[in-house]
């Protein structure tokens, strides 16, 4: 065999070589995600459902007439527009960690 082709033979020995390694890094990548999918879907539809939840008690809250009497009886002022988004801010701060956690 001449030079040239043994260069040619060994080329085509490593691409062949790079390819299948490739081709079973993919595959390795396709197991591990098709093996945790049941998984992540799980904790998506957990967090969904907190989410519903919380959508739910937020609407809830919006919902109740918010009258003077109402907070003379208890003591407190109304909430003010700051207070709600400064609570907001929050819920959502928590949301943010709680999904970090779970990916």
């Amino acid at each position: 065999m001449t030079p040239p082709d043994a260069l040619l033979r060994a080329a085509m020995n490593r691409l062949i070589a790079r390819v299948g390694e490739g081709v079973a890094d993919a595959a390795a990548g396709v197991a591990v995600a098709v093996q945790d999918a049941p998984q992540r879907i799980r904790q998506e539809w957990d967090l969904f459902q907190e989410e519903v939840k919380a959508e739910a008690e937020r609407l809830q809250y919006e919902d109740q007439p918010h009258t003077a009497s109402a907070s003379d009886r208890s003591g407190t002022e109304p909430e003010s527009l700051q207070q709600r988004i400064d609570r907001l801010r929050a819920q959502v701060a928590d949301l943010s960690m709680r999904l970090e956690e779970r990916s």
